[in-house]
């Protein structure tokens, strides 16, 4: 039996939609954007290097676990029998992350899926089985992976303290990298933390908030925060970019990093 929107009982409609706007441009923009970051992701995880710039880290190698360059492992390197590049290690944590997203699953459904390509618009599929088979299946363990998000968020909130020295390790420095880093922390720290199971998890299962004074006041933050959670799921996509960027062109020679004190 069909489930689609050709399926009987629903209106028998020949023309794809009624709308007369440019209900494309969004999924097209969507669409472009995210295959350029994943191109551009894909080739730099499995590069395997140029990712360390004394003092800066890139986010993408962040921590670096693997057979890394000196200087760039601040938590050893108890995975450097591993064959491959040290970004593959952890980056399967922030992308399950994203991946799971209940924004990012609206994105991609309408952009790469067309589930449907937009409100009013008939789409392709002829049944729907929601999210209760292989891949999307995996989006029921969204709340494990923003659990794990955290402490990659943690860790970059190190690499952003650590980002205030110099090359020869002395505190104190400043540079273009270190706003680089800690613009894309914060802004990595406001998506996650205003994340729908962040929001769950801090004011969830609670009847009452007046005998909760402190997990009402965090919820209503994390609230605000979930209120532009689609707004900084695509900021901290661009800054998590241009960061890995900023420290692959310092590790090329590209340039010199500006320092302001």
């Amino acid at each position: 039996m069909s489930y689609g929107v050709r399926s009987p009982g629903r209106a028998q409609i020949e023309q794809k939609t009624l709308r007369q706007d440019r209900w494309w441009l969004y999924p097209a923009v969507t669409f472009t954007v995210f295959m350029a970051f994943i191109v551009y992701a894909t080739w730099r995880a499995f590069a395997g290097h140029d990712y360390y710039s004394a003092p800066y880290l890139s986010p993408f190698y962040s921590p670096c676990l693997g057979s890394c360059v000196k200087g760039s492992s601040d938590f050893g390197q108890p995975f450097g029998w591993w064959p491959l590049s040290a970004a593959l290690i952890v980056l399967i944590f922030p992308l399950g992350f994203r991946m799971s997203c209940y924004y990012y699953r609206k994105a991609y459904y309408r952009s790469f899926w067309l589930s449907p390509p937009a409100c009013g618009v008939a789409e392709p599929h002829t049944k729907y089985t929601g999210e209760s088979r292989f891949p999307l299946i995996l989006n029921n363990i969204h709340r494990y992976f923003f659990y794990a998000a955290v402490l990659v968020a943690v860790v970059l909130s190190y690499d952003a303290v650590l980002a205030f020295r110099d090359a020869t390790g002395h505190w104190g420095h400043m540079g273009l990298g270190t706003l680089v880093l800690v613009v894309n922390v914060v802004l990595i720290w406001a998506y996650t933390l205003g994340c729908h199971s962040c929001r769950h998890a801090v004011g969830g299962r609670l009847r009452h908030f007046s005998k909760h004074p402190l997990r009402y006041k965090a919820w209503t933050l994390v609230s605000k925060l979930n209120a532009n959670h689609a707004r900084y799921a695509w900021l901290s996509l661009f800054s998590v970019a241009l960061a890995d960027l900023y420290v692959y062109l310092l590790a090329i020679g590209a340039f010199s990093d500006p320092r302001f004190f």
